[in-house]
Formats: structure tokens, C-alpha cells, sequence
């Protein structure tokens, strides 16, 4: 990030210091973070999401149909429909703007489900994968496992581990004049 954009992240972070300066200088900071990463050069992409037909915006709409369906099937007419693109571009405009195809963003976000609901503590592996659609818990396993490192029970345990051992952070407190 180049120097006046972090400079600007930062003011606008160390406003949680003072929560009564959010109100007045938030959208100002808010305003400058925005026309420095516009400016930059990721400025052209994100411009693209701004515009309402563009292919990065019917993206944008597969991605939030996939978000809102990721436990069912996935087909590749589905995702053409909803973004209003023939069969065969889906694939590679998802890829263009996300980093990564239609099929492993659902997988993510089955994988990101599952591992919130072992990390809540109510339910079993077997149980979660049914619930975010695998059919197989096999196939569940092995994916999480190379997602995060370790089979989804012992994953779930050590996070819950280092979270109940990792005091919170403390702030500095703050004199008043």
C-alpha cells in the first residue's frame, strides 16, 4: 500500500480510540481511503463493480446467488442465468474477478459454514458437512483438511484452544485534559 493510503487507514482505525470522533471525521477519512484506492491500481477493477452491467457485476450477482445457495448443487446453467451470460463465460469472468472458479468459491463457502458451526461446538463434523451439502463425509474431511490443516474436529478444537487462552487485547487508556 503506498504511504498516504496506510496513513489514512491508520487515522481512520485510530478512531475507535475516541469514539465520539467517528461521527464528524469518519466520512471524511471514509471519502479519502476511497479516492486514494480509486486512484491506485486497483482503481480500475473497482471501478468495474461500480458499473451496473458490467461483467464484474454480474459476477458479483452469481457470487451473491452462489452465497445464498452455497449448500445446494451447483450447475454451470444456474450461474449463467443468474449473472445473464451464456454457459460458456461464466467460468472464466467468475475467475477474472474473484481469483478463483464458481465451483471452489461454493467450496470455501460450505467450508467456511462448517467450520463456524464446529467452532459454535453444537454439532459433529458429520452433522455440519450434511448441513452446508456435502453428500459425502469423506470427501468433507479431505477438503477441510486441505483447506485448514487438520480434520475438521481437531481444526475446531484448537481453535477453540488458542481463543480461550489468548487474553483479549488491551487499549491504552486515554488521559483527559
Amino acid at each position: 500500500m503506498p504511504p498516504e493510503l496506510v496513513d489514512a487507514v491508520t487515522r481512520w482505525v485510530r478512531l475507535l480510540d475516541d469514539p465520539r470522533d467517528i461521527g464528524p471525521l469518519a466520512p471524511g477519512i471514509e471519502a479519502e481511503i476511497l479516492y486514494r484506492l480509486l486512484r491506485g491500481p486497483i482503481g480500475p477493477t473497482l471501478r468495474q463493480w461500480a458499473v451496473p452491467d458490467s461483467a464484474v457485476a454480474r459476477v458479483r450477482a452469481a457470487a451473491r446467488w452462489i452465497l445464498a445457495h452455497y449448500a445446494e448443487p451447483l450447475t454451470v446453467d444456474a450461474i449463467a442465468a443468474v449473472a445473464h451470460m451464456s454457459p460458456a463465460t461464466p467460468h472464466r469472468h467468475f475467475k477474472a474477478a474473484t481469483g478463483m472458479s464458481p465451483l471452489r468459491f461454493q467450496k470455501r463457502l460450505r467450508l467456511q459454514e462448517a467450520r463456524r458451526l464446529l467452532l459454535a461446538g453444537d454439532t459433529t463434523a458429520t452433522e455440519a458437512a450434511r448441513r452446508v451439502g456435502y453428500l459425502s463425509p469423506t470427501q468433507f474431511n479431505r477438503e477441510y483438511r486441505g483447506v485448514y490443516g487438520l480434520p475438521p474436529g481437531r481444526d475446531a478444537a484448537r481453535v477453540r484452544e488458542a481463543v480461550a487462552v489468548t487474553p483479549p487485547p488491551r487499549r491504552p487508556r486515554r488521559r483527559s485534559a
